[in-house]
């Protein structure tokens, strides 16, 4: 009878071993496993937030006469207009909602038209403290506009002006296809430092460089991208630009007709017409009061 209570005393001993060792793996696994997650979470913490990029959303232009602007516009870039809004006509390409047009303001009276571009910010009042940390300027603090968002007025760390916004109605919008006419073709910053330029955008907006074109002697032609995209570009402006500024480049369906009917409306070509890198022909004018704009085309 002794040797089957040994028979038991192993089987039970062994179960004992067993448990043990399940119990030894289990925990090896479960600390394995502990380590691998922190590590993966550590990594998760370590890695940098990608860096927000702030896009042009809109483009107005401030006027002496608001009616003569829409005709000359209207014929020149192909706009329809929405008077829905009190004091502001809003620019239409397809259908689509593209910039606007005011009566320039009384303490500006007797200076030329002008076109200003609104980039995108996810808050404006920390975007003015940025602004003036990148060695930028506020122009007009931050003022709200009812169902139409919050903004500001700045002036970069070379002179040029903008403005920051964030609409009321955030989200995607419908927009026209890219290159219809009338759309907002480029965006071109003029001014004196590009370095330093180019020290306030990328840090202010997060936008990154693309291709460097050396234009000899009037130095080099920087593109700035968004998600890879060429979104304009900044160059060293001329000896009669009277200050740092930027141009805006509106899409048209020829550049010799839309010239056309740019000198047949009263307006003045100051540079060109030409052929830039790409493939694009464009073309530097002001309207009939003097405002600066531009146009460009896939085609002659």
């Amino acid at each position: 009878m002794k040797k089957p209570k040994r028979k038991i005393a192993k089987k039970v001993t062994a179960k004992k071993t067993g448990r043990k060792l399940v119990k030894k793996l289990s925990k090896a696994v479960a600390k394995k496993s502990t380590k691998k997650i922190s590590k993966k979470s550590t990594a998760k913490e370590k890695r940098p937030a990608a860096k927000m990029q702030h896009p042009f959303i809109w483009h107005d232009l401030m006027t002496p006469d608001v009616a003569a602007a829409k005709k000359f516009y209207g014929d020149v870039v192909g706009w329809t207009f929405s008077d829905n809004m009190p004091n502001y006509t809003v620019n239409l390409a397809g259908g689509f909602g593209m910039g606007g047009i005011m009566e320039m303001p009384a303490e500006m009276k007797g200076m030329p038209p002008v076109w200003t571009g609104y980039v995108y910010v996810p808050n404006v009042d920390a975007a003015c403290k940025q602004a003036v940390k990148l060695g930028g300027k506020i122009l007009r603090p931050a003022w709200d506009v009812p169902e139409v968002g919050r903004m500001a007025v700045i002036g970069d760390s070379t002179g040029a002006s903008l403005i920051i916004m964030k609409p009321a109605r955030t989200g995607a919008q419908p927009l026209p296809k890219p290159g219809a006419m009338g759309t907002l073709g480029w965006n071109e910053l003029h001014a004196d430092d590009l370095g330093k330029a180019w020290n306030f955008y990328s840090k202010m907006f997060g936008w990154s460089k693309g291709e460097t074109m050396n234009m000899g002697a009037m130095g080099n032609y920087q593109l700035f991208q968004i998600k890879k995209q060429d979104l304009g570009g900044m160059m060293k402006k001329s000896g009669d630009t009277p200050r740092a500024t930027w141009a805006y480049y509106f899409m048209v369906d020829g550049i010799d007709a839309a010239v056309s009917r740019l000198t047949n409306g009263g307006g003045k070509v100051t540079m060109g017409p030409h052929q830039v890198p790409g493939g694009q022909w464009v073309v530097m004018a002001t309207d009939p009061h003097g405002g600066s704009f531009a146009l460009t085309s896939e085609n002659k």
